[in-house]
């Protein structure tokens, strides 16, 4: 039973929208980021990070960063980069590329359903990432990047949905990526309320994607409830974060392959022999791509196999060893490879599943890494089943898309 509410977004100018909004930063390299920044005064990165752009910042205290931030979203909305809606309202969002269209409900959720559990979780979280990320929230007060969750389709919902796209977008505008993006604002009273009722039955919802945005949201918001102890009463906006809802059938998950650097002290055939111990094995002619669960793909000396993992090697009634990304770990990166720990193992890397199958050969051929494994991707299902088991899924078990633009719908709170 989420508690939702609407707000009054900061937007991009309707004149200025490809030019405010923009990829988050860890999307971008340093020296792409600065070349944004110093090229484009409009740019979002100006709110997110001052130091590309202004020298004289970096090294310097945070305290003078976040003051820097501060100075930059003024100059934004003096100068209308940025317009307050003049009235809260939660926002039906669509966003279309490569031919996937999936919509969503924008609005804010508040922490307390994350502390009591009734948003789910499918991941650990990192605390030194929860707290820069919380500390740039608590100074800054700005929220531009959505935590993307997931729920059982709820009928009044999706019927809302239907009927507000169905009108002329306030937002509507192609991305430099080629990702078109529109946005419709509901602020009827009634459908208002029609909505966040709809919300309130559900049992729970999911975290699909943005696990250390939420945990930093709640830690914040813990922190502000403290500093302002006298007055707090629990409905002020720093108790909500960012958040676009689409149900699990709009939800996209993508696989994540694997590389593995280097065969440690293992010759090709002692590599071989083990794995055969563990996988049914057969040669294919052509680059694997998984077209079910529990077939991985391996392209390892010049040659693609197949492999189907042999029964009785894994618990297929619990929900986390029976991921593909679970036998993978336990039956060949661990065991046969000793690549124990893949968060940290520099051996292994991962590529999302919009890199092709055929780069990650030609990194092989190219002499990068020794091995690459191609997975199916984790249904959202299985994502729903951890989470509900409360169980943690490996890293890098799922690539979430959509992937979220920064500066689209950005709540503000002080």
């Amino acid at each position: 039973m989420p508690t939702i509410k609407p707000f009054c977004a900061l937007k991009p100018a309707v004149n200025l929208q490809g030019q405010v909004v923009t990829r988050p930063l860890e999307n971008y390299s340093t020296g792409e980021a600065r070349l944004i920044a110093s090229e484009n005064e409009h740019s979002f990165l100006h709110l997110i990070d001052p130091e590309l752009d202004n020298p004289y910042l970096r090294g310097t205290r945070q305290e003078l960063i976040f003051k820097k931030i501060s100075e930059n979203l003024e100059g934004f909305i003096e100068q209308k980069f940025l317009v307050k809606a003049e009235c809260p309202a939660i926002y039906i969002y669509r966003t279309q590329h490569d031919g996937l269209v999936q919509t969503g409900i924008w609005t804010l959720t508040h922490i307390r359903d994350y502390l009591e559990g009734r948003i789910k979780k499918h991941e650990s979280t990192v605390e030194r990432r929860e707290k820069l990320l919380a500390d740039y929230l608590q100074q800054t007060g700005l929220d531009a990047n959505p935590v993307l969750m997931t729920y059982h389709p709820e009928p009044i919902v999706e019927s809302m949905v239907d009927q507000y796209v169905g009108l002329r977008p306030e937002l509507d505008f192609t991305f430099a990526d080629g990702t078109s993006h529109q946005i419709w604002a509901i602020t009827d009273a009634e459908d208002l309320e029609k909505l966040i009722r709809a919300f309130e039955r559900m049992p729970c919802v999911y975290i699909a994607d943005g696990h250390h945005r939420a945990a930093s949201m709640a830690k914040m918001g813990l922190q502000k409830a403290e500093l302002n102890r006298s007055k707090h009463q629990g409905a002020e906006t720093y108790n909500y974060f960012s958040t676009v809802y689409m149900n699990t059938s709009e939800v996209k998950v993508l696989e994540f392959n694997r590389l593995v650097r280097d065969m440690g002290r293992l010759t090709n055939a002692e590599f071989m022999t083990a794995v055969e111990a563990a996988f049914q094995i057969s040669l294919s002619d052509g680059m694997v791509k998984p077209a079910a669960l529990h077939e991985i793909g391996m392209y390892f000396n010049a040659q693609w196999y197949r492999l189907v993992p042999k029964a009785g090697l894994y618990n297929a009634n619990d929900p986390v060893e029976v991921l593909d990304v679970s036998i993978l770990q336990n039956l060949i990166l661990g065991p046969i490879l000793g690549i124990h720990d893949p968060r940290t193992d520099a051996r292994l890397s991962f590529e999302g599943g919009r890199t092709p199958v055929a780069d990650l050969q030609a990194k092989v051929d190219n002499g990068l890494f020794a091995i690459a494994f191609v997975l199916h991707p984790t249904s959202v299902a299985q994502v729903i089943a951890v989470a509900d088991a409360g169980g943690v899924m490996p890293p890098k078990s799922t690539w979430v898309e959509p992937k979220f633009l920064v500066g689209l719908l950005t709540s503000y709170f002080n």
